[in-house]
């Protein structure tokens, strides 16, 4: 089908005379009635029918016209589209995220984008990882395991994992702990294939300490919740809630630190635009958390 005939036709159905259709087209008249003699041939359709000066649609082509429409602004989504990815652009960018930095980083980062940027779609981000969520159709993973050589990725920020204590705790007035205090004191932890609970795990094996005693949780913000109840002491990577008290957690090899990555097929079409994206993200999280999150470069 020749698109060139069906916007022939809705011009000529919207303009209601061959005469104004020819001009909104930039055509003379013949050529126009040409081409909708040709259209009518190849469907095996009457479209028009004469009414003193103008043109009034048949039956059939009343019913054919949403038909057109549609065809013709499929089309044009699909020359949109092409033109995008021929320029290395996104018109929507899927973003692969899990919950916590989704609320904290990511959702306060998507505020700041304008209108010449992708519309963003997000998903929270299964523990499987990276490669996974991009394989599933994520145009951009954050995470925060190294991902894996096949991808291009970018060191986002380097971030703190906290001991979230409530202001009347003995330790409010202090800025850090060790893991050996930890192991004295009730835990809020999440579950172990969560990223924060296994850089705790890792922390306590090197030191060769074990939890004395814990309670488990599937969620960061239940974790400050459950702290701020008094039931212990929480250790997530979230920002502060519910008045509590972050502090700093020292292991064996330095402060317990989470690391956040962004990733993304290199092979992309928008590999070039992925990385400025990333790069903007890495800025933001300085701007939103200080120099001492910036990622080494």
């Amino acid at each position: 089908m020749d698109l060139r005939l069906l916007d022939y036709f809705v011009a000529t159905a919207d303009a209601g005379t061959a005469t104004r259709a020819a001009q909104s087209l930039h055509v003379t008249q013949p050529v126009l009635s040409r081409q909708l003699r040709q259209l009518e041939s190849r469907l095996g359709l009457q479209l028009f029918e004469r009414e003193g000066r103008g043109l009034r649609l048949t039956r059939a082509a009343e019913d054919f016209l949403p038909e057109a429409r549609s065809l013709l602004a499929h089309a044009l989504q699909v020359r949109r589209a092409a033109e995008t990815i021929a320029g290395g652009r996104l018109s929507e960018l899927h973003l692969a995220v899990p919950t916590t930095t989704l609320t904290d980083v990511l959702a306060p980062f998507l505020a700041t984008l304008g209108d010449d940027d992708p519309l963003p779609l997000v998903r929270e981000l299964e523990p499987r990882g990276a490669l996974a969520a991009i394989r599933a159709g994520a145009d951009l993973a954050v995470v925060t395991r190294t991902p894996p050589t096949s991808l291009a990725s970018r060191l986002l920020a380097v971030l703190p994992l906290w001991a979230y204590v409530r202001a009347d705790d003995p330790w409010a007035g202090r800025s850090k702990v060790s893991v050996a205090d930890l192991a004295l004191r009730q835990l809020v932890l999440l579950t172990p294939e969560m990223r924060p609970r296994a850089l705790l795990d890792g922390a306590f094996d090197a030191a060769g300490l074990s939890y004395d005693s814990t309670v488990e949780v599937t969620n960061a913000q239940v974790a400050q919740a459950v702290a701020a109840a008094g039931r212990g002491v929480a250790v997530v990577s979230d920002d502060p809630r519910f008045g509590l008290v972050p502090l700093h957690i020292d292991g064996p090899a330095g402060p317990v630190q989470i690391r956040l990555y962004a990733a993304w097929d290199p092979r992309h079409h928008a590999a070039s635009a992925l990385a400025t994206l990333a790069d903007r993200l890495a800025a933001f999280c300085v701007d939103r958390y200080g120099e001492q999150v910036r990622s080494p470069q």
